[in-house]
């Protein structure tokens, strides 16, 4: 990794950053709508849902939460999409083109920025779900395994938003790729156990990658026994990260010639 490319990235999530902080609105609305949900399914729903014996919790926010950080994450990485696309609609891509900055160094800062306004996002709706009632067992190093994923998972989502900052033609083209991944946990054990499921949609739920990682965020923030969930949810995470990584990096630098 060159110097160059390090100082370009560091300068650039700075001007990104600060994009953030003088509208940190951004980060409130991509927090109301999960932390809505939360409200909703627990006081509204939560009391007509039966997780069955097999669900392992205590109560129903214990259960639901690994799926609303999973909803937080796609709702905020529509603003990284939208973000790209202004710059790159806006000409700012073009300007650091004709100077000596790192071609990558554009697309990273972006992604960084997303780690970064996510945790926030993160941090507040576990704020509100301990409000509610949630408790975990977790121990330090489970509750890494936790940030791990859910910043593997950022990442990865992440690099899909630049991909569909890149090709839109439109603001609301470039944030509306996020609305299957929001939609992904309904149809999941995010919400109910996927044996309460119809045996269509629940071979669908347990083989997709949602379940996996809800699971093994589930089972480490009970302090249980994670057991084959977290390779499942990791090779997801990585695998799609590799797969956007590649295909933004080649679209970037197809736009960029």
């Amino acid at each position: 990794m060159s110097t160059l490319f390090v100082d370009n990235t560091t300068a650039l999530l700075g001007r990104s950053l600060r994009h953030v902080t003088r509208s940190v609105d951004t980060v409130i609305t991509t927090t109301i709508m999960p932390i809505a949900m939360l409200l909703l399914f627990v006081y509204v729903f939560g009391g007509a849902i039966d997780l069955g014996s097999g669900a392992g919790v205590g109560s129903y926010v214990d259960y639901l939460l690994p799926g609303i950080l999973l909803i937080t994450i796609g709702s905020g990485v529509a603003y990284t999409a939208f973000r790209l696309f202004l710059d790159v609609k806006g000409g700012i891509v073009e300007r650091f083109r004709s100077m000596p900055v790192a071609r990558t160094a554009v697309l990273w800062a972006h992604v960084l920025t997303s780690l970064v306004a996510n945790a926030i996002s993160l941090a507040m709706v576990v704020a509100v779900a301990l409000l509610m009632g949630f408790r975990s067992s977790a121990g330090p190093l489970a509750w890494l395994g936790v940030v791990g994923i859910l910043a593997m998972f950022t990442l990865a989502l992440t690099w899909v938003a630049v991909i569909a900052g890149l090709l839109a033609s439109t603001p609301d083209g470039a944030s509306a790729f996020s609305y299957p991944i929001i939609f992904l946990p309904f149809v999941s054990s995010a919400f109910v156990p996927t044996d309460s499921m119809p045996g269509p949609v629940a071979s669908f739920a347990e083989h997709q990658p949602v379940t996996a990682i809800v699971d093994a965020i589930r089972a480490l923030l009970e302090g249980g026994t994670v057991g084959g969930d977290l390779g499942v949810a990791l090779a997801w995470c990585v695998g799609i990260l590799v797969v956007a990584y590649a295909v933004a990096t080649r679209l970037f630098r197809r736009t960029a010639a």
